[in-house]
Formats: structure tokens, sequence, C-alpha cells
């Protein structure tokens, strides 16, 4: 069990809020990477999620190359890359060449997740909507293949044998993880030998089971000898715990609506959610949110973060910021989740 002070990371959706639009959001995003490298942040995902209103990470490796522009430590990769919606050779293609962008600064994380509904997910596949999904290791295993200085062997129906790679002459390789809440991928990862994320940020339900699933099922690997892992948390800080909850509020709204199969929209700034209070059941969602995430002030927050870090034996802990804005703030800035990686970083010393 971990009891040093956990690592800080950070997952990005690139939240759009009301009247924003997506340049601005993703100009706000791109301000916070550079933030979180300065303060000294081990790595800065970005998440794909599509047509969503208050959603503007839709594609990664784009958002990963800009990131990586702007930056000079920090690596830089995907919370996840949703494999089912892609050919394995295209993602190989597209993390080898921002592996020779930021070389040694790049992660791969992998999910098997649409990121979006079923009329979406359909536009985004050539194939029927579960074979990619069957197919979900299979592709894990041919984009490791693929990215590798090997490349992968094929052997054709005419007994030819054919050689591909992802790039022509690969100085190194991105670390690749895989991205989870299910035993599923904890098992697929512990498998293949490879690092392991559990999303707690969107539902932490069963983590201990799925953790220790993967650690005690974990097959050593030669780039991973002994299993590697660590979770996400939703986190909103500020000087007070009133500012904290209001900053989280539009955030928390929003989920409750998600799960309550309700339409979205762009995300709510703090008066905006003030001013039209959820009851009954949404409204029972959105306290149960702020109890799991972390929300609070320097101290409360960081506490949490340890707390789980020991709780679960990892050494490393990626932040979600979801802090919303104040409707005067302006559009192409994010002050709140700044705010937020900053007390943190504080906090813990980062």
């Amino acid at each position: 069990m971990s009891t040093q002070t956990p690592r800080l990371s950070v997952l990005d959706l690139v939240p759009v809020r009301s009247g924003q639009s997506s340049t601005q959001a993703v100009r706000a995003s791109l301000d916070l990477v550079r933030l979180a490298d300065r303060l000294g942040f081990e790595r800065y995902w970005f998440a794909e999620h599509h047509n969503m209103p208050a959603v503007a990470a839709s594609t990664p490796p784009v958002m990963i190359a800009a990131a990586a522009s702007v930056t000079d430590r920090i690596r830089v990769g995907s919370g996840g890359v949703m494999l089912p919606n892609h050919a394995p050779l295209v993602v190989a293609e597209q993390f080898a060449a921002l592996e020779a962008i930021a070389p040694g600064r790049v992660d791969l994380g992998l999910g098997r997740a649409p990121g979006s509904d079923p009329v979406v997910t359909q536009l985004l596949r050539i194939t029927g909507p579960t074979a990619d999904v069957d197919r979900f290791p299979q592709h894990v295993t041919d984009i490791l293949a693929l990215m590798s200085p090997q490349g992968a062997t094929l052997r054709l129906t005419s007994g030819q044998v054919y050689d591909v790679h992802a790039t022509p002459a690969a100085d190194g390789t991105p670390t690749v993880w895989l991205l989870g809440s299910s035993d599923y991928s904890a098992r697929l990862a512990a498998e293949l030998g490879l690092p392991y994320v559990f999303a707690n940020h969107f539902s932490g339900q069963g983590i201990d089971e799925i953790l220790a699933l993967y650690r005690e099922g974990y097959r050593p690997s030669e780039a991973f000898p002994e299993p590697r892992t660590f979770l996400t948390l939703n986190a909103v800080v500020a000087e007070t715990d009133d500012e904290a909850r209001a900053r989280a509020l539009p955030q928390a709204r929003m989920m409750a609506r998600l799960r309550t199969g309700q339409a979205l929209t762009a995300l709510e700034t703090v008066e905006e959610a003030q001013a039209a209070p959820l009851d009954g059941a949404a409204g029972e969602m959105v306290e149960d949110s702020l109890r799991r995430w972390a929300v609070g002030t320097p101290d409360a927050a960081a506490a949490e973060v340890r707390r789980l870090a020991e709780r679960h034996g990892v050494d490393e802990v990626m932040v979600v910021p979801v802090a919303a804005s104040r409707a005067d703030e302006a559009l192409d800035t994010t002050p709140g989740r700044a705010r937020t990686l900053e007390l943190l970083a504080g906090e813990l010393a980062v």
C-alpha cells in the first residue's frame, strides 16, 4: 500500500460552457496544460467523446499534438482513444507520429466504450455495432505490434509474408495503458502485462475487486515486470468550501442529467446552476456526486486524494478538474479549473 504523497496528473474533457465556442474551450484547455506543465504534474490526457454539447474533446491525437507543442516536460496522452471507433493501424500511425513529435512523452490510453450514443457510434464505424468491440483484445495486440520497432508480420492467404510498420524508423514507442471501470479491461490489462487505469471519475463501483483482479492476475511483461495502476478523481478546489461546492454544482448536475436520460446542454455557469435547483432523484444524484468527489478547500481536497491513493495502493491520482466558470469570467479562460490545479499542487507539493 502506498504511503507516500501521490503524484498528480490531469484528465481533460475540454468542457464547453454556456455561451462559449469550441475555439474558446480549446484555447482554455491549452492554457491549462501549460499551467500543469509548469506546476509539475506528471501527465495530461485528453478524453474522447462525440456529439456532446458540453465536451469538445472528440479527437485526442489532435489535442495531444497541440498540447505537446506548448509544453516542455509533461507527458501527454489519451484518456482514452475509444478503440472500437478506429482502425488499429490508424491509431498506431497517429501515436507513432506523436511519439516522433514529443519523444518519451506520449501515452496511449485505450478504452472499449463508444464515447457516444448509438446513432453517432454507427456513424463512426464501418463495421457493425458490436464487431469491433468483440475484437478489442486483438486490436490492442495489433497496435502493440504495429508500433514496435519490428512491426507486425502478416501471412497472406497466398502464403506471402507481409510486414507493416506504424512508422518507418521508430526511436521509441508510446506507453500503452488500458482504461476501464469493469473487470473486462482489468483482466485484459493483466493478461497482456499492460498498465491499467480505473475510471473512478465516472463510477467508483467495484473498484476494490477490480484492482485486486488486475494485480492478482498480472502477467509480467518486458516493459512492465510489475503491475502498474492509478485511478481518476473529479476535483474542485477553492479557497472556501462554499466556493468549491458552487463551482462543482454544474458538473454534478450534468452527470445527473446524463444518468437520468435527460437532454444535455453546454455546461452551466455557477449562476445558472444555482438559479434552478434539482430535486427528487436528480437532486440526490447531485449530492451523491459531490460526496464522492474531492470538493473543498486545499487541505480537505488533498486529504481525499491521499486517502484514495492509500486505500487503493496507488502512487498516482489523475484529477479531472471539473470546476465550472462564473458568468463574468472570460470565455477563453477557465479560472476555476486552473485554481484547482494550483491549490492541489501547492498542498501536495507536486
